[in-house]
């Protein structure tokens, strides 16, 4: 059983995180971004070759239509050198935990270095139309060991 949501980051240090890594080194990262949510899952990857503006522009694109549906986000920062679980794995289970409450969409954001696997950044925002439901998974699952899903 392992703690899956344990490390929050706030929208802007993700946002400075995510246009620092592709402003700066941009061709230094390959990446890909997922939204899970109930209308179904779409992935979107930085094709080779495409510019880090164009990945840059389509992942600003998606996250205000995500944004326009669910304004209340948590934002999980998964990092190898804590030992945390992969990001599938927290995805799978947020996606899981949240199938009681409405309109819940779980984006995967992965940068992931070219030359260096500590340089990655891999976010999970976990989104929710209210902010009682944003609420109540950080009380219930927020630092607290998570049983294996089925």
């Amino acid at each position: 059983m392992p703690i899956l949501f344990k490390t929050t980051i706030g929208e802007n240090a993700a946002f400075e995180l995510i246009g620092n890594a592709l402003a700066g080194h941009g061709s230094d990262y390959d990446g890909y971004m997922n939204v899970v949510a109930d209308e179904g899952e779409q992935t979107l990857t930085w094709a080779p070759g495409a510019h880090p503006e164009q990945f840059q522009a389509e992942i600003t694109e998606i996250l205000r239509a995500t944004w326009d549906i669910s304004r209340f986000w948590i934002i999980y920062e998964r990092r190898d050198d804590r030992q945390d679980a992969t990001a599938n794995e927290i995805r799978n289970a947020a996606f899981k935990l949240t199938r009681g409450y409405s309109s819940v969409v779980v984006v995967t954001l992965s940068l992931l270095s070219k030359h260096d696997g500590a340089s990655d950044i891999e976010l999970i925002f976990v989104c929710f139309q209210q902010d009682f439901q944003r609420r109540n998974f950080r009380v219930r699952y927020e630092g607290k060991f998570i049983p294996d899903q089925p």
